[in-house]
């Protein structure tokens, strides 16, 4: 497989040179190179951002990824209310994949990945200071267990929370409450609502902005096109079952997509977005469809929405990276 970043303006990710890129080949597999995980994009992203800050440094970066669950990860141990229990817990943790001292996934007798518990933390309380989830070592009843989501809500000040329920049948809360069940209120609070994914955080320390595309629409990424062009090349080279073969004409396939054919699958995306915007009728789809897009379109096209400096420095202008993608396994 290969991902990348493509962009209208100077096509794949790279250096002026040429010498540095962002693309990886990834031989996925359990036998192989094992499979791209969260911490292989943040690698490559790292990649990507060094590239920029080194050779573009003088504009405005956007990043549009699919929504996809490798995209979204959160860091090991975030904040999240989704699996708390009511009450104090000697078994709950966090969890995260097991790595091993060859910086490889560790994997159980029966191919599963290994899991290895962390500690959950993030918590603040409204003045910005840390609060622990867990009991301390010296705790007389609960030495270093989970302190459970009624005592973390009694000590933000719900003291009535043992009244109420861990959480909603199967967590469907009536419309509009905000205090109906536990689980509810953590979700609200908001050193809960501001945890973001690791790709956001590693990309935001760098100044360049994130946009998710919405869910199950990879279609809407104009890098769908372009691995499509790509394809229909490889397709023309000589069959072969040396891996050499193969890893050079998939490269060469992918180095022939020419920057006009690239902007031209940018400019295809925007006609699915108008058209999307004509039939976008209902406030779900308003809300879940039309307005990501809307966004995803203002940076695709920059140069329609020019933005002036305040500081007097002219125009500025965004350059979209797509995101990370898979083009195909040889």
């Amino acid at each position: 497989m290969v991902a990348d970043f493509v962009s209208a303006d100077y096509g794949w990710l790279r250096s002026p040179d040429g010498n540095e890129t962002a693309r990886v080949l990834f031989r996925a597999g359990k036998g192989w190179d094992g499979y791209f995980t969260n911490a292989d994009i943040l690698k490559q992203v790292w990649a990507a951002l060094s590239i920029l800050a080194k050779h573009y440094p003088c504009e405005d970066h956007v990043f549009i990824f699919d929504n996809a669950t490798t995209h979204q990860k959160r860091a090991d141990g975030a904040l999240s209310a989704r699996n708390m229990p009511k009450y104090p817990s000697k078994s709950f943790y966090a969890y995260r994949n097991k790595i091993g001292n060859d910086g490889y996934l560790v994997y159980s007798a029966d191919g599963q990945i290994v899991k290895e518990p962390i500690q959950m933390t993030g918590a603040k309380f409204s003045n910005g200071s840390p609060q622990d989830l867990y009991f301390p070592m010296d705790h007389p009843s609960n030495p270093g267990a989970f302190k459970g989501m009624t005592n973390i809500l009694a000590e933000r000040g719900y003291t009535d929370s043992s009244l109420l329920r861990a959480q909603c049948d199967s967590f469907k809360c009536a419309a509009g409450a905000a205090s109906c069940c536990c689980r509810r209120i953590l979700f609200n609070e908001p050193d809960f609502v501001a945890i973001k994914s690791s790709l956001e955080t590693l990309c935001h320390s760098h100044s360049v902005h994130v946009l998710f595309l919405p869910k199950f629409h990879c279609e809407l990424n104009p890098i769908e096109q372009c691995w499509g062009y790509a394809k229909r090349k490889y397709r023309e080279y000589p069959r072969s079952s040396k891996e050499s073969d193969l890893e050079r004409n998939v490269v060469s396939a992918l180095d022939s997509v020419p920057l006009r054919s690239i902007r031209q699958c940018v400019v295809a995306i925007s006609s699915i977005t108008c058209c999307t915007w004509r039939c976008g009728n209902s406030q779900e789809i308003h809300s879940q469809i039309c307005q990501p897009l809307t966004e995803v379109q203002r940076c695709l096209f920059p140069r329609l929405e020019w933005e002036t400096s305040s500081m007097g420095r002219g125009k500025v202008s965004r350059s979209p990276y797509a995101s990370i993608n898979t083009f195909g396994r040889a």
